[in-house]
């Protein structure tokens, strides 16, 4: 593919997801760098992207739940129908060592999601079994059945967040009980933090790849994987095989650090698979690395080996001023 991506494609939008839809435009949604609302672009192209107008569908609450840090949401289309997850809470501050995020969803009926806010529809909060914090949902489909994957914190389990799964009865309520797919246990998925989060699907030569982040937000964020056959049941976690190395991380000689919380898209032909995912290319951070504003939207093609397995490489540099 000849195509020359901009490198960093948006600037401050941690958290990226984009979504290539039968109107053949690609919609963009990520986290806002003041945690205040949700806004969608969209392009017929990837490069179109990064000029292309945010519009805002959503703004958070003056109070109660959905009121602080709306994190990380994503765009799909079901049935027909426009859905955003993400997570919200109602206070900024720590309870017990974490945020108190909870997960919510929006659904919208118009063909166009970007028209008016009024089109989104809040279905409210997205429960599991367990009233701890949760974030970073997707859905896929799999056999006429949609699941649901999202981290969430278990008091029984050391960590911030493991990564669990379950079938869905409609976009906005669980069908069965939620298993634990990952749970952090590495080197490379407890630096800073214990986390396993940022879950990704991606459906490919008989396997389901189920790429996410793990450790703190700084230069140890990175890429984790587990894969699964699509004919297996994918609720039976003894199925699913976590990858004991990261697939993707930061790379000292192109300076990006942190590569995380990604998401897949397909080139403007259709023909190549690309890599959305967010970076620095700092590590001097000051403060929170969560209220650093510059963990910028990249994009990159990547390939395939001969088993199969996908080959994300490295970070590739900036190429844009």
């Amino acid at each position: 593919m000849t195509e020359t991506y901009i490198n960093p494609l948006i600037i401050q939008r941690a958290d990226p997801f984009i979504y290539k839809h039968t109107d053949g435009y690609y919609y963009f949604t990520a986290s806002v760098p003041a945690y205040n609302r949700i806004e969608i672009r969209r392009a017929k192209t990837l490069n179109g992207l990064a000029h292309a107008t945010p519009r805002t569908i959503w703004r958070k609450h003056e109070s109660g739940e959905m009121s602080q840090l709306i994190w990380a949401p994503e765009i799909h289309f079901i049935n027909n129908k426009w859905y955003i997850y993400f997570a919200a809470t109602d206070t900024t501050e720590i309870v017990n060592g974490l945020f108190t995020h909870r997960m919510y969803c929006l659904e919208c009926v118009a063909d166009n999601p970007m028209l008016s806010e009024d089109d989104w529809v809040e279905k409210g909060q997205i429960i599991t079994d367990k009233d701890t914090f949760c974030l970073d949902a997707t859905t896929f489909e799999h056999n006429d059945k949609l699941y649901y994957v999202w981290a969430q914190k278990d008091n029984n389990i050391r960590g911030n967040s493991n990564l669990y799964i379950a079938e869905m009865e409609n976009p906005w309520t669980l069908k069965t009980t939620p298993v634990l797919l990952s749970k952090p246990e590495f080197d490379w998925e407890t630096r800073g933090f214990w986390v396993n989060e940022g879950p990704a699907v991606l459906k490919r030569n008989g396997k389901i790849f189920l790429t996410y982040s793990a450790s703190a937000t700084d230069e140890n964020y990175c890429m984790g994987m587990l894969t699964v056959d699509d004919s297996a049941d994918l609720l039976d976690p003894t199925n699913w095989h976590k990858a004991s190395k990261p697939v993707f991380a930061s790379d000292l000689s192109t300076n990006q650090f942190g590569p995380g919380h990604n998401s897949f898209t397909v080139s403007e032909d259709g023909k190549t698979d690309i890599l959305v995912y967010h970076c620095r290319n700092y590590t001097d951070i000051k403060g929170d690395p969560l209220y650093d504003p510059n963990r910028h939207t990249k994009i990159q093609p990547f390939s395939w080996d001969k088993s199969g397995l996908p080959r994300f490489d490295k970070p590739v540099p900036y190429n844009y001023k």
